[in-house]
């Protein structure tokens, strides 16, 4: 029904910059916020940021504030996270995830990409 796609990552050395980009396509009309989550290796799968499609309201967690901006294309369908200040602590694969409500939480969301791999070197 929706399908979501990542790209953007790759390997930077601490204190660069990436950023991600998830383009939507499909039945895309019920699905009202965009987030970012990110799984390390041996870690469970965690919240990072998320979008209202129509107001542009965001929200981060607390490791990320001041580092990462979270935006939306609304004609393009597509939701981007700009990534500064990188730190080794955040490698990890990031997952583009869609759902109907703002929320932390991975069961709120409906729809998933296939993820892209940030890889930070100190």
């Amino acid at each position: 029904q929706v399908q979501l796609v990542e790209s953007g990552g790759g390997l930077v050395q601490a204190g660069g910059s990436l950023r991600l980009s998830c383009v939507a396509s499909g039945r895309t009309s019920s699905t009202y916020v965009t987030a970012w989550f990110r799984q390390a290796p041996g870690k469970e799968r965690e919240f990072v940021s998320r979008i209202t499609w129509s107001s542009g309201v965001t929200y981060y967690t607390d490791s990320v504030k001041g580092r990462f901006a979270i935006s939306r294309d609304n004609a393009k369908n597509t939701v981007y996270l700009q990534m500064r200040s990188l730190k080794p602590e955040d490698t990890a694969v990031y997952y583009c995830a869609a759902g109907p409500r703002r929320s932390e939480y991975r069961y709120e969301y409906d729809y998933w990409g296939q993820g892209t791999q940030v890889t930070v070197s100190s």
